[in-house]
């Protein structure tokens, strides 16, 4: 009876911990397998057929000068002492056109004749003051002389004095306004009054716009002619006000004409930075001088640039090898092979601007420099991981 009581107790002890070891294994069997799902999602086996059909590249990472770029738009200008708007300095009427645009002019150079009966007036009314300060000239001369013999007045000696210094000031105004006109002083003392004018350009260059036609009536306020002086092409450029910190005279720019047959390997380099802000859009206004300076290029073009602000060695990859997702994007390592098939896993990286059709990448998970990664065929793994997950990541 004894050995019956401990037979039956063996067996209840060893049920017992049949169960608690079934119980752990149940336990623990779920913790597996969520460690192999969590796994799961950043990885994926290709069969041997698979990798060589999707032309995956494996190699390792480059190291490269990349340089840290900030984005601008702006224009191909010339300083405003390169641009001249042509007008009247007094109203008249067209007689001729000297220019057509895109014609080059040199300074000086005439193109277009205005006329007016004003112009006469104007010419008159210096000849005469010319001939009256003459007149007092002699008046005072003579006061002079009566004041010197104690003969004359002292108010008619003031008086004369007067008169010529009153009139020798109307004089040289008229003569200023002869030489805006652009006539000569020298013509009109010898006795030439020009019933025409010229307008002349005051800087040597290409003729950019042509308002005016023969007969039209032209006041001072209009812009008759433009020229622009093309010898001094250089870049404005809007950087917005988050990147100026960054920007410094002396940095390289890069830059290109969108939609255009221009090369986009152009440089220019800063000479200028704005210190006051725009206040419709937050930009500060950049200047650059073109290096090597151009002449295929047109005031008024618009560019596209990227401002080199520093440079530094670091891990790169090429462009195939990088799948963009905003601030954090992806590439794969290989992390098995066999002739069974290849595993990838996804990892994350951040990346700069595209340069040469590689990319500097910043490791968000720990890699070494030896490690085994994908530089080409990275969008078909994406593909395939996405599809595996049924579309989520």
């Amino acid at each position: 009876m004894r050995s019956a009581r401990l037979l039956f107790l063996l067996t209840t002890v060893l049920f017992a911990a049949c169960n608690s070891s079934s119980e752990t294994e149940t336990k623990e069997a779920p913790a597996t397998a969520a460690t192999e799902k969590s796994i799961a999602p950043n990885q994926l086996t290709l069969s041997p057929t698979q990798t060589q059909a999707a032309g995956i590249e494996i190699g390792t990472f480059d190291h490269q000068e990349m340089t840290t770029d900030v984005l601008a738009n702006g224009l191909i200008d010339v300083p405003p002492q390169n641009m001249a708007s042509i007008s009247a300095v007094m109203g008249g009427y067209v007689q001729t056109v000297n220019v057509l645009p895109g014609q080059f002019i040199k300074r000086g150079g005439t193109v277009a004749v205005l006329r007016h009966p004003d112009y006469l007036q104007l010419q008159q009314n210096y000849l005469q003051s010319r001939a009256r300060l003459h007149f007092l000239q002699q008046e005072l001369d003579r006061q002079q002389v009566l004041d010197a013999e104690d003969v004359g007045a002292k108010r008619k000696l003031q008086q004369a004095q007067a008169d010529y210094q009153t009139e020798q000031a109307a004089l040289r105004a008229l003569a200023a306004q002869v030489q805006m006109l652009g006539l000569s002083v020298a013509r009109l003392n010898s006795g030439h009054i020009s019933p025409t004018v010229p307008l002349t350009a005051p800087v040597g260059g290409f003729v950019r716009a042509v308002n005016i036609n023969p007969g039209q009536y032209v006041g001072p306020q209009a812009v008759l002619v433009e020229v622009v002086d093309r010898s001094d092409l250089h870049l404005e450029l809007k950087v917005f006000e988050k990147d100026i910190a960054r920007v410094k005279v002396g940095q390289r720019i890069l830059f290109n004409i969108p939609n255009s047959a221009t090369p986009d390997n152009m440089t220019a380099r800063i000479f200028l930075v704005g210190k006051a802000f725009d206040d419709n859009d937050r930009t500060v206004s950049v200047h650059a001088h073109l290096e090597p300076e151009r002449d295929d290029l047109l005031p008024g073009q618009y560019v596209s640039a990227r401002i080199q602000t520093g440079g530094r060695r670091q891990r790169t990859l090429p462009e195939d090898a990088i799948i963009q997702d905003g601030e954090v994007s992806y590439a794969f390592v290989r992390t098995t092979a066999d002739s069974t098939g290849t595993t990838f896993r996804r990892v994350r990286v951040r990346t700069g601007q595209p340069q040469h059709g590689a990319m500097g990448v910043t490791l968000l998970d720990q890699l070494r420099d030896t490690t085994q990664l994908v530089r080409r065929g990275a969008y078909f793994l994406q593909a395939e991981l996405t599809k595996g997950q049924g579309g989520d990541e």
